[in-house]
């Protein structure tokens, strides 16, 4: 038996279930969350709210980060690219359930907006993917250069007592950094500074809004 040709609208209907998923399921972390090395933690509720704030707005981005990756695999040119979009969204999907594990620590929720955003993101993902390989993958690189500057930031502003938050943000630095390395090692070309600051200027909307919603 012949396996399966999927046409562009069934590769389409795949990514807005993969997207339904993320947005209202709980998927299935591939690694172990490496928070739980921690089993105590002392924060008063006002600690408590500030971490959660930060982690809602770092579940969002893993929740924007899997519609790019979706949106750019499926518009990659050449099956390498799909590959390497593909094998990134598995490693951000721990992120976002590390995070999702974290804010209901926390005793919080998730952004009453992730559905916006994902929207969002996967019409620039598109967008990206339709220009090229070469500049998808530049995308990526900015993105995730952005990325690792906005976790920096988080890691100095998390309260020092939680320990479990730091150590899922460490992790998830470390990640980012290296999907810039891989994509800028496969051809990546760089993005003209208009998109840059775009691509800036939605994501601070995004941190803004998140942190309260």
């Amino acid at each position: 038996m012949s396996s399966r040709s999927y046409t562009l609208l069934d590769n389409f209907l795949i990514a807005f279930d993969q997207g339904c998923r993320s947005l209202w399921s709980q998927p299935q972390a591939v690694r172990e969350n490496p928070a739980n090395i921690f089993t105590v933690e002392g924060l008063t509720p006002a600690e408590r709210r500030h971490s959660a704030g930060l982690m809602r707005i770092n579940h969002t981005g893993e929740i924007c980060a899997q519609a790019l990756y979706q949106s750019q695999a499926l518009t990659a040119r050449t099956q390498h690219a799909k590959e390497s979009m593909q094998q990134a969204a598995q490693e951000e999907n721990d992120h976002l359930v590390w995070c999702y594990q974290r804010l209901a620590q926390l005793n919080s929720h998730t952004s009453y907006l992730a559905a916006f955003w994902y929207v969002m993101s996967f019409g620039v993902g598109t967008c990206a993917g339709l220009a090229g390989d070469r500049w998808s993958l530049g995308f990526v690189v900015e993105t995730e250069a952005q990325v690792v500057a906005h976790l920096e930031k988080h890691l100095k502003k998390l309260p020092a007592a939680d320990l479990r938050s730091a150590k899922i943000l460490e992790q998830m630095h470390e990640d980012e950094a290296h999907h810039a390395v891989v994509a800028r090692a496969a051809g990546a070309s760089e993005l003209p500074p208009v998109i840059k600051t775009l691509m800036h200027g939605m994501a601070k909307l995004m941190t803004m809004t998140t942190y309260w919603l």
